[in-house]
């Protein structure tokens, strides 16, 4: 079976965002770092794991493109305080969007969304899910307790 990884192209900082991003996230750490020799030297690849899943990050100038909100990290969590501490962490430097997204100080998106959330998306009780969906559109950071009332109301 052939490995499957996220790879992410940073034109700078690569190894400082994937310090920070290990360090926000459990089960989470670099594996390798590698910087390629002769003229590609200001290359650098950094193999690591989020949460025990598999990324890639190259730094390197040449032909880097900006991130945009078409790839994001999503992040699901199951209490209010873990959204409030990411969320301050990768706000810091970075600014907010809507509806749980975000873009770091290094200008990646993230989705920082309550498991709750996802589960009320899937209720079968199409009313209530809507309800939940429009609270979530009229927040930036997401409250797990308000989507919750308008889930319940």
């Amino acid at each position: 079976m052939p490995d499957v990884s996220t790879f992410l192209w940073f034109e700078e900082k690569a190894e400082e965002a994937v310090r920070f991003y290990v360090s926000l996230l459990p089960n989470s750490a670099i594996q390798n770092v590698n910087r390629l020799p002769g003229d590609l030297a200001a290359v650098s690849v950094i193999e690591f794991r989020l949460q025990g899943r598999p990324f890639i990050a190259m730094e390197s100038a040449r032909g880097a493109e900006p991130f945009n909100n078409s790839v994001s990290i999503m992040v699901l969590c199951d209490k209010q305080a873990e959204i409030d501490r990411l969320w301050a962490a990768l706000t810091d430097g970075g600014r907010e969007i809507a509806c749980g997204w975000l873009k770091d100080r290094y200008g990646l998106a993230w989705q920082i969304t309550p498991h709750a959330l996802m589960e009320m998306n899937k209720d079968k009780d199409r009313a209530k899910a809507g309800r939940a969906l429009a609270a979530m559109n009229r927040m930036v950071k997401l409250d797990i307790a308000e989507l919750e009332r308008a889930f319940n109301a």
